[in-house]
């Protein structure tokens, strides 16, 4: 009979179940989309029910395949930022809005008006940003009072998933720290920070480590799964913690790029004090015990490739429109022609640079003449993108934070050129991983350490082990981006103030 540990990954639109031997095989792997509602513009919602029915129909996959093998634990992995309530009998008052929701900005703008986000980030290490879940509890007590008054308790991804699979509230620190209710410092719920939105610390679930045994699953559960009776269920942690405990960034000098749709960057800290934190940057807990992560969002970079792609090489192929893969190609073949600098050309983000606290709200290109090809607009697209997140490393340099190792995960990583215009412009290796379970890996791990079965994360990361290759930076190339990005940073400063034009 074989041990096993089974991960339960859920991100914003898909949930995925992902079973592992004790030695680091993947068994299986099951997989179920959800949708993601917009009943209105600035909405973004998830329904309870379907991500609950999606859960358990990747439970029920690996259930079905578990034969001889036996089950010891179930960790779990999962977006953080979004927000759900449930009412005294555990049932949803409101649909669980996403960390893609805008609808608290307006909360949001009266708030930093009224300097309360200095409050906030001294206390939670966080700076206010719409789609969290404190301006999202502030709407709902302002927008929905009949809701807030029936929600008995408030929750992040996380937390509905261990009460609907163990009967029992608990949350980790990585969840709970992006709530933007914790005590950075401290470790447990801000009473100061629960008042600002009318609520109680008792409202929320009691913050376990991240390698807790909160209890087993119900037995409900197993019955509509064929997960074994009396498997625990591990506590776990946010997706790029877990993932960033996989592939080893628990220790200072190590970051992690998500560059998916948007980019994040993901430093580490030993010490949880905001005084040393650069401005534009959060700090959250790390999975890892006295660890913190320093992130930063970057904007929709990733989002902003795939529309120039779609938008201006689908006309590549005079025979017939391409499909994705088919456009990247060529998109790609064209790039391998291109020089650093693109010919003297830059590109600032469309929304303008995340790294100014009054960014123009667009972008465009700049330096354009009449030799520039479609493939030297395309590489300063990818240069721009680039250059913000150097912007990002200059700013941990500058707070004694340097990154010595940087890793690459998502879509963008697969890229080989942006790949190295990443490691020549911040002047880094560059650490790659074709595997695309990282999330679920890291709760495993989680899992193991829980059970007793590691007794470190070292030890874990030997046995649950991923395949890298590293991309080192050119030195010539380093250093014309050294001038380059000192160029982006003075054009992006000059936008400064800009206003984007309205358009009906």
């Amino acid at each position: 009979m074989t041990d096993t540990l089974l991960s339960l990954d859920v991100g914003t639109t898909a949930a995925k179940a992902v079973w592992f031997d004790l030695d680091g095989n993947e068994l299986a792997t099951a997989e179920r989309a959800f949708p993601l509602h917009t009943p209105q513009a600035t909405f973004a919602e998830i329904d309870p029910d379907e991500l609950w029915n999606a859960v358990l129909g990747v439970l029920s996959e690996i259930g079905a395949r578990l034969g001889n093998h036996r089950l010891l634990a179930l960790a779990i992995a999962s977006q953080g930022g979004s927000l759900t309530a449930d009412d005294a009998a555990m049932q949803s008052t409101c649909p669980i809005i996403t960390w893609m929701d805008t609808r608290s900005a307006l909360i949001v703008t009266e708030w930093l008006a009224n300097g309360v986000d200095e409050t906030v980030r001294r206390i939670s290490g966080w700076s206010l940003d719409p789609g969290l879940p404190l301006p999202m509890i502030e709407w709902l007590r302002r927008e929905r009072p009949d809701d807030f008054a029936r929600s008995a308790r408030f929750l992040s991804v996380s937390d509905f998933l261990v009460a609907r699979l163990t009967g029992v509230y608990a949350t980790n620190p990585s969840m709970a720290g992006e709530m933007l209710l914790t005590d950075i410092a401290g470790g447990d719920w801000s009473p100061e920070l629960c008042a600002l939105v009318g609520i109680q610390p008792s409202q929320l679930s009691p913050i376990l480590p991240s390698t807790a045994v909160i209890g087993n699953l119900l037995p409900a559960v197993c019955q509509a799964t064929g997960l074994p009776p009396g498997t625990p269920v591990v506590n776990g942690g946010q997706d790029h913690s877990c993932e960033a405990l996989a592939v080893g960034m628990v220790t200072p000098g190590k970051a992690l790029l998500a560059c998916g749709t948007a980019w994040v960057i993901n430093g580490v800290s030993v010490r949880a004090k905001m005084s040393t934190i650069p401005t534009s940057m959060n700090l959250n807990f790390h999975v890892q015990p006295d660890v913190w992560i320093i992130s930063q969002f970057l904007g929709g970079l990733g989002g902003t490739t795939e529309w120039w792609v779609n938008r201006f090489w689908q006309n590549a192929a005079a025979h017939q429109p391409l499909d994705r893969a088919g456009l990247y190609a060529v998109f790609e073949t064209a790039l391998a022609g291109t020089k650093p600098g693109a010919g003297g050309l830059f590109f600032l983000p469309l929304a303008g640079s995340r790294q100014l606290e009054n960014a123009p709200g667009c972008g465009g290109f700049w330096g354009l003449r009449l030799h520039h090809t479609r493939a030297d607009l395309s590489r300063a697209v990818l240069e721009g993108s680039v250059f913000e997140l150097v912007w990002s490393l200059e700013r941990l340099k500058d707070a004694g934070m340097p990154v010595k190792q940087l890793w690459m995960i998502g879509g963008a990583a697969r890229n080989p050129l942006l790949t190295q215009i990443v490691a020549d412009a911040c002047g880094v290796p560059v650490w790659l991983t074709q595997y695309s379970h990282g999330p679920a890996l890291g709760a495993a791990m989680l899992a193991g350490m829980g059970l007793g079965l590691f007794d470190s994360h070292e030890a874990a990361r030997r046995v649950f082990a991923v395949q890298s290759r590293v991309v080192e930076p050119n030195p010539g190339n380093s250093r014309t981006y050294t001038d380059l990005f000192w160029r982006y940073r003075r054009l992006a400063e000059a936008s400064q103030g800009l206003v984007a034009p309205s358009h009906p």
